[in-house]
């Protein structure tokens, strides 16, 4: 275990309350931004068509970008602590990158109008525009801003894991696979970090490569680019990015899950087999998002089936399980943050059930443009990502005695869940009955019943994320409460250990 000075492990922790107070300050408005778009949808209000998409725009780009970023942080700071030096510098230049290309992401939507949606299919960005071109731009760039801050995120923590381990190939776990002892013990999220991070290098540079040719094509508009390698790109850096977000999340299950059950939870030979298949999984899983696209080689259609079926085999189950046989007996309190830890894992498998259903090609073709889609990833993501992150901040900011005494932050919680899983379920509903997504409203829907049922449930859903804001808001005062002492439960924490 890393041993750190007292001086160290204050600039550790103001590093992470930054984080921390970001993730709770700006998390809330981007749902009000939901809120909105489902209140539109119910009839409620009118935005207009143009403000729809500009909020659906800012809320999609917005929940993605922040979600993996405090993902990373908190992962970086559970390996800055315990395993490795990492430099801080580099977190705040980092952070601050961040900072810029969110400033520039939301000035060029709220003010510019920009409504490409987070998937900027090509070439809609530039062709029948309704926002002016200078918003395409900014966006433009601003998205290159954050990818770029991710990538030296990520590449420094690789770096420094790989020196301290000694090499690439024992962070992937691969000398468990041979018949020699092992030498130095990995721990699991030291493992479960280089191989969601690997992937999410190789797809922010596959995300570098299409926005330059937007860049290129902003400003020589005469160019153009194929539209299905472009497709591939963008699904490719956008379906990694929110894997390797819940797979930073598990990362610190594994870390903190067995302090609150006693049991060790150590790298193994399954484990290094699963997570290594999981890597190779994750690069080729995407593929089920370009079912529609018939240009398509047929090959890679079936590619992308089997690498969704199997991508929730050796993970999924292996963690799962995992986190089974940690809870079995152990004789803990059902405190915040186990509690947290379970049921985001629940979300997760969840939500990827659902995913692996619409993977199914002959599904896929009823239910790909339904509400069904984004019902799967809202329950991985809120029901699954954002619970992991409040468990993290319910870890660095109470002590296990405070975590089981909080009634305050228990009824915030049990709220946030209630809400959160009603909300999901008004999506998973309009699936089945063929509501589609990405509709600013339903009006327009030819089909009255289709028409009646969709607006009905948007107005369902917007109740429940009035709830899912008031069970956060509680959880947030909570946090903000305990985490602002002098002496807190991190720092106890990260001395005993």
């Amino acid at each position: 275990m890393l041993q750190l000075s007292p001086s160290e492990i204050k600039k550790n922790r103001t590093f992470i309350k930054v984080w921390t107070i970001t993730f709770l300050v700006v998390f809330p408005l981007l749902i009000v931004l939901g809120l909105l778009m489902r209140m539109n949808q119910g009839e409620q209000i009118n935005l207009g068509m143009d403000k729809f998409y500009v909020l659906m725009t800012l809320h999609g780009l917005g929940m993605a970008g922040l979600l993996f970023s405090t993902s990373f942080a908190a992962l970086w700071y559970l390996l800055g602590t315990r395993h490795v030096k990492l430099n801080l510098g580099i977190g705040y230049f980092v952070y601050f990158m961040i900072l810029i290309g969110v400033i520039g992401l939301t000035y060029s939507t709220l003010l510019g109008k920009f409504g490409a949606g987070w998937y900027l299919l090509y070439p809609l960005p530039f062709k029948n525009a309704i926002w002016p071109a200078w918003s395409t731009g900014l966006s433009i760039v601003s998205l290159i801003i954050l990818g770029v801050a991710w990538l030296i995120g990520i590449l420094h923590v690789l770096y420094t894991l790989a020196k301290e381990y000694g090499g690439l190939t024992n962070l992937l776990g691969w000398q468990y696979l041979g018949k020699k002892q092992v030498k130095r013990e990995l721990p699991p999220v030291v493992m479960i970090s280089a191989i969601s991070l690997i992937p999410g290098v190789i797809a922010y540079l596959a995300g570098a490569v299409f926005l330059v040719m937007f860049l290129m094509q902003y400003f020589e508009p005469t160019l153009t680019f194929n539209m299905l390698l472009m497709k591939n790109l963008i699904f490719f850096f956008g379906h990694t990015l929110v894997n390797i977000t819940l797979y930073c999340c598990l990362g610190w299950v594994y870390a903190l899950l067995p302090e609150y059950t006693g049991r060790k939870w150590e790298t193994n030979k399954i484990l290094v087999y699963a997570w290594n298949a999981t890597f190779f999984f994750i690069i080729f899983a995407y593929f089920h998002h370009l079912y529609m696209d018939f240009a398509q080689p047929l090959g890679l259609q079936y590619a992308g089936q089997l690498a969704s079926y199997f991508s929730a085999v050796p993970a999924t189950a292996v963690s799962m399980f995992g986190v089974i046989t940690q809870v079995y007996h152990s004789k803990m309190k059902w405190s915040i943050v186990p509690l947290s830890f379970l049921i985001g894992v629940a979300g997760w498998a969840i939500g990827g059930f659902a995913a692996v259903i619409d993977a199914t090609i002959s599904v896929n073709t009823i239910f790909h443009n339904t509400m069904w889609v984004p019902g799967h990833f809202h329950t991985y993501m809120l029901g699954g990502v954002v619970l992991f992150i409040f468990g993290f901040f319910f870890y660095l900011s109470h002590t296990k005695e405070e975590q089981e005494k909080d009634i305050m932050g228990k009824a915030g919680f049990w709220l946030f869940v209630l809400a959160a899983h009603s909300f999901i379920a008004t999506f998973y509903t309009g699936g089945v009955n063929s509501i589609p997504r990405r509709y600013a409203d339903y009006k327009g829907i030819p089909i009255e019943s289709t028409h009646l049922i969709g607006a009905f449930l948007a107005r369902i859903a917007a109740i429940c994320i009035i709830f899912v804001i008031i069970g956060f808001l509680i959880m947030t005062v909570s946090i903000l409460i305990k985490l602002t002492r002098k002496k807190t439960a991190v720092m106890e924490h990260v001395q005993n250990s």
